[in-house]
């Protein structure tokens, strides 16, 4: 296509948003008229489907659970005059939980004020925030926060030594709808233990936020923690970013949390037009729909060129991977859906994959994200005419020239500058692509059987850890890891047994292997010395 082609496609599908600045071009993603003609009715459906989503259909059949998560920036829409009452009140309680905190009515025992925050989540729980962290969070922030975000004991470790000798100013929020996943669970009993260890209460530095009834919740009244706040039923951990999970750490960190509701409500009011072209949302699900060829057939990577966005694309892979990464449709027909996120920041990757992007196997399509303003201030110049700003500008855009000159897609979206506002647009912007596109593809974006079956998976083998050293605990000699996988009723399991053992004497947990390392079948096992 010739440069003034190219110019008209591009004014002929440019987007634009006056009110938040933000700009959409997908005229480098090569699809025709002729597809959107053809996925019109797909997308009148979509969007039949969408409207019954915000007002209350059960659409996640597996927990019977509403998916409500566009009410918490709109709680008009909100199906019931108490939700709507839930919602106001929460965000009310947030703003004053975080003023009494900032001013020290609300301080730690030993202490005038908290200086520091200590969040515990997984998923969604940590992802959100961690975003919206790096992204908005001030430079001086009036707490500075700091993540659990897995069972790893030597991670776990590591930040608690960073924050050790402010433990006793250090604020924590534990974040965990039910109370019972495992990962939450865990660091909030390891923190717990950090903060006894040094002879302070915990329930007095301790914050849940969490389903009213779940275990969590029970604790928390049971200690007497410091504050409680609702998660819902009704917002999964994908979606939650802008509910208590993560408007709680942003406002306690500084961050204008009405902004990033009313960037998010803005957006949410533009991507319920019913006209894919004046749609952000439903131009990204079509467009997405045409380079996978509506099976995901290629992997979307995140470019922003900005480097407080580094972690849109960690965030994006959860929402997007969890919500389209399905094996059944909604017929029950075997599809195995989704489309595969990663991303790093421009120009770094310039230094690191975009070498593959350009030249290498076509299996993706790029997503740059530019930020127009370069930074709060002036720029000097780094050379006659020309600031870094101006270098990371012409970056981008010869990147995306030169992908699509080697016949690589991609997608453009603008952004004014980063702030509440615009961040809170990127969230429901992505939030109802992923909506639209799980329509078009005919699957639920809802809910997440993998994730479930990984966790039983996962407490499968913990239970056979428990019997394994029950059994070695009753014998008195060393037995081989089939026998002793048999005597413990999972004869169908001697490489989990054998890994599970190993895990355990690398930890000095009381195991003892005899023989030859290098062929486990041959080697003897004993809880103790024989």
């Amino acid at each position: 296509m010739d440069t003034a082609a190219l110019w008209q496609r591009y004014e002929d599908w440019l987007y634009y948003h006056e009110g938040l600045g933000l700009y959409l071009d997908v005229s480098r993603m090569r699809f025709d008229s002729e597809l959107l003609e053809t996925l019109k009715p797909k997308f009148a459906q979509a969007f039949k489907d969408m409207e019954a989503l915000e007002q209350g259909a059960i659409a996640n059949p597996d927990e019977n659970r509403m998916v409500g998560h566009y009410w918490l920036r709109t709680p008009e829409l909100a199906p019931t005059q108490e939700l709507r009452t839930e919602i106001a009140q929460g965000i009310e309680q947030i703003e004053t939980f975080a003023q009494q905190i900032h001013s020290g009515a609300i301080h730690p025992p030993e202490a005038p004020k908290f200086t520091d925050i200590l969040s515990i989540g997984i998923g969604g729980s940590a992802l959100g925030p961690q975003f919206v962290a790096s992204a908005l969070a001030p430079d001086h922030p009036p707490l500075e926060i700091h993540f659990i975000d897995n069972t790893d004991p030597a991670g776990i470790d590591r930040v608690l030594t960073k924050i050790k000798n402010r433990l006793k100013s250090t604020l924590v929020l534990d974040t965990s709808k039910s109370g019972g996943t495992p990962e939450p669970r865990n660091g909030m009993l390891e923190v717990k233990q950090a903060y006894e260890s040094q002879g302070l209460n915990f329930a007095r530095y301790a914050v849940a936020t969490t389903m009213e009834g779940s275990k969590l919740d029970q604790l928390a009244k049971a200690e007497g923690w410091l504050a409680q706040f609702p998660m819902y039923d009704w917002v999964g951990g994908r979606t939650s970013e802008l509910s208590a999970v993560g408007l709680l750490p942003a406002a306690l960190q500084g961050i204008d949390i009405r902004a990033m509701l009313a960037g998010a409500r803005e957006m949410d009011l533009a991507t319920r037009i019913q006209d894919i072209p004046n749609n952000p949302a439903a131009l990204l699900a079509l467009s997405w729909y045409y380079s996978g060829d509506g099976q995901g057939k290629k992997d979307m990577v995140i470019l922003p060129y900005k480097d407080s966005l580094l972690l849109f694309s960690r965030y994006l892979q959860q929402l997007i991977m969890e919500s389209l990464g399905k094996e059944k449709d909604l017929d029950g027909n075997i599809v195995h859906q989704g489309i595969a996120v990663y991303g790093n920041k421009g120009s770094t990757d310039q230094h690191a994959y975009v070498q593959q992007l350009r030249e290498g196997v076509p299996n993706f399509f790029a997503t740059f994200i530019e930020v127009l303003e370069d930074r709060s201030g002036s720029s000097i110049e780094v050379q006659p005419g020309i600031t870094s700003g101006d270098y990371l500008a012409g970056f981008l855009e010869g990147t995306r020239q030169a992908l699509y000159e080697n016949q690589r897609d991609s997608i453009t979206l603008t952004i004014p500058q980063v702030n509440a506002r615009t961040v809170g647009a990127l969230i429901a912007l992505y939030e109802r692509a992923v909506g639209f596109y799980a329509s078009l593809v005919n699957i639920n974006a809802y809910h997440q059987p993998g994730v479930e079956a990984g966790k039983k998976a996962a407490a499968s083998l913990l239970n056979l850890q428990t019997q394994v050293m029950a059994v070695l605990k009753e014998v008195n000699t060393p037995l081989d890891i089939a026998t002793l996988a048999a005597k413990a009723g999972a004869s169908e399991q001697v490489e989990a047994v054998y890994k599970i053992l190993r895990h355990l004497e690398a930890n000095d947990r009381g195991i003892i292997f005899y023989g030859d390392r290098s062929k486990p079948s041959s080697l003897q096992v004993s809880a103790t010395s024989v």
